[in-house]
């Protein structure tokens, strides 16, 4: 414990919740002193010699003296494989299906005395000890798995062992502890001018620095920056791009684990490149693998079909939010709403935190601050206003309060080892938590958001969902040794703890698609996995005020896209502390051109009101505001294009343009869809930045003028706005001046074509819109923009305006 949580934790015992806290922290040490199984003595082991093979479709088996290796392609070029027995399937990863196996992939033996599966995208090789080499079609190495050591009981130590299933006795609602998991570790090299990205939600980056980056959805106790890991979402997913190619790789194991990073180098030692390494460590669950190759578009929209297509939101949350712990009332509710209206200033939701329960107690309203909140919500619907309702997953455990006695009645709540429901510390006091991982637990969670609705919320964001429990030091969490249903096999918190909250999303979405079967749900989570955007999105949590946590806000959005989680942004202000006027703009700036546009605060903290800091922030809001409506259209087309395609909203520099080194180091910008790059500002006192471009001609959309990349050009950034640049020959679709959506086309380079795709809003339905395909060239002096149809092309069905 560092000095500062040691600090905290003294201050906390000051109060009835810390001591709860300091008896909750004591409860959970004592019962997984007793619930875990206890460590004796291990031994190493390695694969060995390879011995046989066995063909399969997409692959086949080999087997090793002490393993066996399974590898597998799949329908599409993704690759899977897993050691001693692990298979795709189950996965909380996972889409509604896995990918048939590619005929055309054939297993065959390799010159060197291993074997080789070779199909049209990727070819993997495997070593006759057992290391794993996958290569693109060129013969270009990507990445080189060494063979992987386990560590087990040694023969002879007795352990603890229990079947699978729930019940008194079992490995899942009691009984003795089970047997140690065995660990395992693999260390993998990549090409020395590699890149690492993702690995969830990380405040570094979005290139993530070397070092130790663990695997355990963690709330970090308070206020967070760049130098904090681990945050909310942790995910064993990494994204490495190198002149060779891009890949992505994914280890499907949610225990806890670590990933060390090292990038390598060029030229070290003699000549000789030192190769990237990466080391992942787990503590226990299956060795097995996915990994996906070709462009970053390619990989993206690979992993979006593996792992499920992202939830679109619906239109209106792609509009400006106001948040913040503390609204106290109905009153203070409507005076935001009518400072936003007064001012001339859109708004699309109010989101209302915990301070709207009764006692902190999750699906209740204080009657006495909320006497109407049914009719609140419809008041402020009519006015364009949805709101939105936090949902904690902690329930009061208190006899008399129905959602205890119903998940009491329904057995969803998680017990420990002995059978007995695991009891935590969170703003309620002492609660019981449901066990997301139980399908009956979720069927019953789902139906509560009924109550919700009645109150007239159209949406709820997921808030200490790690799950937390509080406590003034170690990990706030429920006992590793509590006991799960995952899905009727049975396990403990060690391994559902980092799916708990993306099994929470899913019992929320489902609910709420049932009882509300015509709209698509809103929904985003604190805490998650992969795979969790088929449910929603997620945000930042509560990122520091300061300018370090403006950085952090950037690199958490960039890294959690490129996990495939497009929807998401930053409490903008920062959650905790009262931001200086440049430094709320500046922020407000960011936010405008990130998916999840939402300022939001602690109860402690300074106001978040653009009109609460002066005048001159007012004027600059205001417009940034405008525009972010004018550009919804371009936002609702991102929207879908993330759910067809897979690319994040947001995207790095480096996206179109893997192979340019320099676009690779730079974490400060950043592509909005493929027409716009933002370039925000990070530092204060800054009124004019570099702005590394990618290829091709860039127009400053404020200014007109142009700039051609590669390279690195000096914009204007004056107080007022960031820079904003649109590609040459783009084709934006944005909401003209009477509403209707008009084609915003920016001049292509002459001889060169451009163009771009639009998706008209249909709604907030399930109906799926067409997609619109425009080409643009130049033509004798002016710009000819084109509607490509199936039956060929014709002239453009919408207005169009042509810049600069």
């Amino acid at each position: 414990m560092d000095g500062r949580e040691l600090v905290r934790a003294l201050g906390s015992l000051g109060t009835a919740r810390g001591w709860r806290a300091a008896r909750a922290g004591w409860r959970t040490r004592r019962i997984d002193a007793r619930g875990l199984p206890v460590r004796g003595p291990e031994r190493a082991r390695v694969p060995g010699e390879v011995t046989s093979a066995e063909p399969r479709p997409g692959g086949g088996v080999v087997r090793f003296t002490r393993s066996e290796l399974m590898i597998r392609v799949v329908v599409g070029g993704a690759v899977f494989w897993g050691w001693d027995g692990a298979e795709p399937e189950p996965s909380y990863a996972l889409g509604s299906a896995v990918p048939g196996a590619d005929p055309r992939a054939v297993l065959e033996p390799d010159k060197d005395g291993g074997w080789q599966v070779v199909s049209e995208r990727v070819t993997v090789l495997v070593s006759r000890h057992g290391a794993v080499e996958v290569r693109t079609p060129g013969g270009m190495v990507l990445r080189r798995d060494l063979p992987p050591r386990w560590w087990e009981p040694a023969a002879g130590v007795p352990a603890g062992a229990a079947p699978a299933g729930r019940g008194p006795g079992d490995g899942s609602g009691g009984g003795r502890p089970r047997r140690p998991e065995r660990r395992w570790t693999l260390r993998t090299e990549v090409p020395a001018d590699a890149r690492f990205f993702g690995l969830g939600g990380r405040a570094s980056g979005p290139r993530l620095p070397d070092g130790v980056h663990q695997l355990w959805n963690t709330d970090p106790k308070g206020p967070f920056g760049p130098g904090d890991d681990p945050l909310y979402i942790t995910m064993p997913v990494l994204l490495v791009v190198s002149d060779a190619g891009t890949h992505l790789a994914f280890h499907d194991n949610s225990w806890d684990g670590r990933v060390t990073l090292r990038e390598g180098e060029e030229g070290a030692g003699s000549g000789h490149d030192r190769p990237g390494v990466c080391e992942t460590r787990m503590e226990g669950g299956p060795l097995r693998c996915w990994v996906i190759v070709g462009k970053p578009s390619r990989v993206m929209s690979r992993w979006a079909r593996l792992t499920g297509t992202p939830a679109v939101p619906p239109s209106w949350a792609l509009g400006p939010h106001h948040a913040r712990w503390g609204f106290g009332s109905e009153a203070e509710v409507r005076r935001i709403v009518a400072g936003y209206q007064e001012r001339g200033l859109p708004l699309s939701a109010v989101h209302l935190d915990i301070d709207h329960y009764d006692g902190h107690r999750v699906f209740t309203v204080d009657r006495e601050r909320f006497p109407a909140l049914p009719a609140l919500a419809e008041e402020l619907r009519q006015q364009g206003v949805r709101l939105v309702s936090i949902v904690d997953p902690a329930v009061k455990a208190e006899q008399g309060y129905a959602v205890y006695d119903g998940g009491s009645a329904a057995g969803a709540f998680v017990r420990d080892w002995r059978g007995r429901e695991v009891r935590g510390v969170v703003w309620p006091g002492w609660c019981a938590y449901p066990d997301f991982t139980d399908p009956q637990a979720r069927r019953w969670w789902g139906g509560l958001y009924e109550e919700r609705l009645a109150q007239g919320f159209s949406g709820v964001w997921h808030d200490m969902n790690e799950p937390v429990s509080f406590a003034p030091a170690g990990d706030r969490t429920l006992p590793r040794s509590a006991r799960h249903s995952l899905e009727g096999h049975g396990g403990d918190h060690r391994e559902a703890h980092n799916v708990y909250g993306l099994a929470m999303a899913r019992a929320g979405y489902e609910g709420l698609r049932s009882l509300r079967p015509d709209e698509r749900p809103f929904l985003f989570s604190r805490s998650g996995w992969a795979g969790m955007q088929r449910y929603g999105g997620t945000w930042s949590g509560d990122v520091a005020t300061g300018w370090p946590g403006l950085r952090a806000s950037l690199s958490l959005v960039l890294g959690l896209g490129l996990c495939g989680v497009p929807y998401s942004g930053p409490d903008i202000g920062g959650f905790d502390g009262s931001p200086s006027a440049e430094l709320y703009l500046r922020w407000f700036q960011l936010g405008a051109y990130l998916p999840l546009f939402r300022t939001h605060a602690a109860i402690h903290a300074g106001r978040r009101e653009p009109w609460e800091f002066g005048p001159e922030v007012l004027q600059a809001t205001r417009a940034l505001l405008a525009e972010r409506e004018r550009l919804r259209p371009y936002w609702v087309t991102l929207a879908h294009l993330a759910r067809l395609t897979g690319a994040p909203y947001v995207r790095p520099l480096w996206w179109g343009a893997p192979d340019d080194r320099l676009l690779r180091e730079c974490g400060d910008a950043f592509l909005l869809g493929d027409a716009l790059l933002v370039a925000p500002v990070l530092e204060p006192g800054v009124e004019r930045r570099a702005v590394r471009l990618p290829r091709g001609r860039w127009y400053d959309t404020a200014t007109g003028r142009a700039y051609d990349g590669p390279g690195q050009v000096m914009v204007e950034a004056p107080a007022a706005r960031i820079p904003v640049l649109a590609r040459a020959g783009s084709v934006v679709p944005v909401r003209g001046a009477d509403g209707r959506l008009e084609l915003e086309v920016w001049t292509p380079v002459g001889g060169r074509r451009g163009g771009g795709l639009v998706v008209p809003d249909a709604g907030d339905g399930w109906e799926r819109p067409e997609v619109e395909r425009y080409t643009v060239r130049l033509t004798d002096g002016g710009v000819r923009v084109r509607q490509v149809r199936a039956e060929g092309s014709g002239r453009p069905l919408r207005p169009v305006r042509v810049r600069p």
